[in-house]
């Protein structure tokens, strides 16, 4: 029987291989119509989901088998277009390309979308764009002006065969738009170009999509800033009896801190993932420039990089706060401890103070105790020797009381120390 290798392999071995090749890209040849749209998830942990669910609802209305849940990619031909699905973290992107004449951005494939199955995704789609492919160059075409509505346009020959122009602007109808010319691309060429195309806007909107929490955050760093700024001058003026207020109040800006930080850290570090893949599809590009119109990379530098900047800004200030306020912390939480440390000191020192006195009044009842008890035994003595006496015994009663007050008294004192040293070994 032969060896099957396959048999050895790994568990992860074939997914990982296979990874590489999971998301192909559009074969597409001029002349091309191309509707882009990148329909945002319900939350990261609910995305896949929720994405493969209209994904399913749209095979079905077209009588098409939809993927299994574990697909991350799916290409299909529904006949009057060609779809192209592709499932992100956050997101999913819906290609929809159809072979015709391009005279413009009419009649554009996302027609062919069946009406109830877009209003589903109300308030969900974060990027919309057109792309034509047609053949030839710019000057083989109308002025490419006449397509945009805006008037900042950016446009490059890129991958040494094509022509691209935009103004990455939402357009009329809710779409941005994209022209590509193709001079003398070869085979395959096209749908590569096409997909970079379509990548640079869809990670530009998410990479923007960090901008509104940045924006957001800035007037409660302020705050947060502000109140911190106040608590440390606080601090410093402080006598020693307002520092458990401030602590207070420091800890609850770290906790603000720390809820403004959860909400944003994840966006932040998104946005910047997002803006390094857009620069690094740029790249892929190898743009060169068109006379009088800035380039793409240009046209992202001016536009894009500020917003990125900010970004990285507000994170950076976020970070620079929350180790201020620990810093602050730290040193608060010092101070009282060494308070307290002192006030420690001080009750046992008091303790120490009152425990001295009470042994000095414990000796002086003691020493009272012997006095009372030797009194009491020597008149109990007197009482013998008189009734001796008068018994007709030879004593002299005086004699005998004087010589046996000290005697008594130092058993008397004797018989206490041995019942207090009993005492103290019986309790340790």
């Amino acid at each position: 029987m032969p060896f099957v290798f396959s048999s050895l392999n790994h568990p992860q071995r074939v997914p990982l291989a296979a990874e590489l090749h999971s998301r192909p890209f559009l074969k597409l040849r001029a002349p091309e119509r191309i509707s882009h749209i990148a329909v945002f998830g319900h939350g990261r942990n609910q995305n896949a989901e929720a994405q493969h669910e209209l994904l399913a609802a749209l095979c079905t209305h077209a009588g098409v088998a939809s993927p299994t849940r574990e697909a991350s990619h799916f290409q299909h031909d529904f006949g009057r277009f060609r779809l192209k699905w592709e499932l992100h973290s956050e997101f999913a992107t819906y290609t929809f390309a159809e072979r015709a004449e391009v005279s413009g951005f009419d009649d554009m494939p996302i027609r062919h979308v069946p009406q109830e199955w877009l209003l589903a995704l109300q308030g969900r789609v974060l990027v919309a764009a057109h792309v034509i492919l047609r053949k030839g160059g710019v000057a083989e075409h109308a002025p490419v002006y006449e397509l945009f509505e805006g008037t900042s346009l950016a446009a490059s020959r890129v991958m040494q065969g094509a022509e691209l122009c935009s103004d990455f602007a939402i357009q009329a109808d809710g779409f941005s738009r994209f022209v590509v010319n193709d001079v003398d691309m070869r085979e395959q060429q096209a749908g590569r170009l096409v997909q970079r195309v379509l990548e640079i806007e869809t990670y530009r909107m998410m990479a923007l999509y960090g901008l509104p929490a940045a924006q957001r955050a800035v007037p409660e760093l302020n705050a947060v800033e502000k109140e911190l700024a106040e608590a440390t001058a606080a601090l410093v003026r402080s006598d020693g009896s307002t520092e458990q207020e401030l602590l207070q109040r420091i800890t609850h800006l770290a906790a603000r801190l720390e809820q403004l930080s959860l909400e944003n850290s994840y966006r932040f570090a998104a946005s910047k993932a997002y803006f390094r893949l857009v620069n690094a599809r740029i790249d892929e590009l190898r743009e060169h420039r068109i006379e009088g119109v800035p380039t793409v990379a240009e046209f992202m530098e001016r536009r894009l990089a500020p917003a990125m900047s900010t970004c990285e800004a507000v994170a950076a200030r976020q970070e620079a706060l929350a180790r201020r306020i620990a810093n602050s912390n730290d040193l608060l939480r010092t101070r009282v401890g060494i308070v307290q440390e002192t006030q420690n000191r001080q009750i046992l020192q008091s303790l120490n103070a009152r425990a001295a006195q009470q042994l000095r009044l414990q000796q002086a009842v003691e020493g009272l105790s012997v006095a009372a008890i030797s009194y009491y035994v020597v008149g109990l003595l007197g009482y013998t020797v008189k009734g001796a006496k008068g018994l007709g015994w030879p004593v002299n009663p005086d004699a005998v009381i004087g010589a046996a007050v000290p005697l008594v008294a130092a058993a008397v004192w004797l018989t206490l120390r041995q019942m207090h040293r009993r005492l103290h070994r019986a309790h340790g």
